[in-house]
């Protein structure tokens, strides 16, 4: 799981809690007003879902649960070693030698890459429709984070009308000044919610998944530049300095490893 999103914003609510609690406030005080967190965290989602296609909302929900959860991470010292393996067998044995071992491939993308070049597609075809996966890929992280993006924008909004609707409540209420009192700064928390879903939760998550799908977009790439390089028959050591440019330092390092192991 990438942890820092989830360790971030918690990082973030107990820093604001703390500094609420130094100044002799009480972080309950933000959870005590029920109605306020509705109108916020209900009105921001309702807004967010009326500026994007109904059919943009479920998958917008499962990548941020995918984000979230526990799943596979992008290995590219792995993805290398994987792929000067397949070169060396390819400018032993042929392309042809592959079938078999693409059959075991767990990676869908390589695995259609790999098949592609099997079947002998021309380079210029195979590199077309991997590209054309890439930026399908990319169009589907982009609606995804953009739901995100619009609820973060409109949670400072939707913060004020809740804090317009508490004060109009307490002019209510101004026989009573202690009444009053505390309804303005119940009329309050709404903005302090919606400033803070806003940027604690909605952008965080959106520019994660903006970085997320940036890197899985480069690691894509390199594998498409290892398997044309495959099938134009470089060999495997040649395809491993190629790919490796795509890598950190550090991860480069660990390439001759994975491809041991």
């Amino acid at each position: 799981m990438e942890v820092a999103t989830p360790v971030g914003i918690v990082v973030a609510l107990v820093m604001i809690a703390v500094a609420f609690v130094m100044e002799g406030g009480s972080p309950m005080v933000a959870f005590s007003n029920p109605s306020a967190i509705i109108i916020i965290v209900g009105g921001t989602v309702g807004v967010g879902m009326a500026s994007n296609k109904m059919s943009d909302i479920g998958p917008g929900f499962k990548a941020t649960m995918k984000m979230m959860l526990p799943g596979k991470k992008l290995d590219g010292a792995a993805a290398v070693g994987e792929l000067m393996e397949y070169a060396d067998t390819a400018r032993r044995d042929g392309l042809l030698a592959l079938e078999e071992k693409a059959k075991a491939v767990e990676d869908a993308f390589m695995k259609r890459g790999l098949e592609l070049v099997i079947d002998g597609t021309d380079s210029d075809e195979v590199a077309e429709v991997l590209e054309a996966d890439i930026a399908a890929m990319k169009e589907r992280h982009k609606v995804a984070a953009k739901f995100h993006m619009d609820c973060g924008a409109y949670a400072p909004a939707i913060g004020i009308v809740g804090c317009v609707l508490g004060l109009t409540l307490a002019l209510g209420k101004m026989d009573d000044p202690a009444e009053m009192g505390h309804a303005i700064a119940s009329a309050f928390i709404a903005t302090l919610w919606g400033i803070g879903i806003a940027n604690v939760f909605f952008m965080p998550i959106a520019n994660k998944m903006k970085r997320v799908s940036a890197a899985e977009a480069q690691h894509r790439q390199m594998i498409v530049e290892g398997i044309l390089a495959i099938q134009a028959g470089v060999s495997p050591r040649a395809v491993g300095e190629k790919l490796k440019s795509h890598l950190s330092p550090k991860v480069r390092e660990g390439v001759g490893e994975k491809k041991a192991a």
